[in-house]
């Protein structure tokens, strides 16, 4: 691990050593999960770095083989064949910093396009009580089909979409009191929703 405070080439180096470990563990048949928090201060790191080196920076400064450095990261997670291999895995769950929530900055939307889906936490969410502050709307899995039962992936599909209208009403209503009855409606059963989804710390389940 390398802290804020350790210098550049550290910080740069140490999420390649904790995968190297990961791997380990994968190689020999058991399953290891990685959490690099964040890739992003990896990436300004390296961009210091490049820029010491006097290579050509690209958008927002970053040197033009950013990408590479991640996808040659977070791709090293596997789940290896238990024919062939001894059937060992490794997750990577990289967190990446988003600057007043803009997702679509250069190192978000890289590391988006490289991982299985992303899930958003948004801090207004937090600040409102509502925990865990994930917004439904900005966030997407690209397995989950694969991976949930029929039931449940209806119930999802259904659920991700009256939140995300409840998100988009909710924001104009609070501008107009007169609200047709459809209106009230969406917001009442929006509200319901948001708080059946609200969990105690330490408390992944509801009891």
């Amino acid at each position: 691990a390398a802290t804020a405070s350790d210098p550049a080439p550290l910080q740069y180096l140490a999420p390649y050593s904790g995968c190297a470990m990961g791997e380990y563990f994968r190689d020999n048949g058991m399953h290891s999960v990685i959490v690099y928090d964040d890739l992003s201060k990896q990436a300004v790191a390296y961009r210091q770095m490049s820029l010491l080196l006097r290579r050509p920076p690209g958008r927002e400064a970053y040197p033009g083989d950013v990408f590479y450095l991640h996808s040659r990261l977070l791709e090293r997670a596997a789940k290896m064949n238990a024919r062939t291999k001894k059937g060992g895995s490794l997750t990577a769950l990289p967190i990446i910093e988003t600057q007043a929530g803009d997702v679509s900055a250069f190192i978000p939307t890289n590391v988006i396009s490289i991982t299985d889906g992303q899930i958003f936490l948004e801090s207004e969410l937090f600040y409102k009580g509502i925990r865990p502050a994930v917004n439904v709307g900005l966030s997407v899995s690209r397995v989950g089909s694969a991976a949930q039962t029929k039931a449940m992936k209806q119930v999802a599909g259904t659920l991700k979409l009256e939140l995300a209208q409840y998100r988009e009403v909710a924001a104009f209503a609070q501008f107009g009191s007169d609200l047709d009855q459809t209106t009230q409606q969406q917001l009442l059963r929006g509200g319901i929703l948001t708080e059946l989804l609200k969990q105690r710390q330490y408390s992944p389940m509801a009891t």
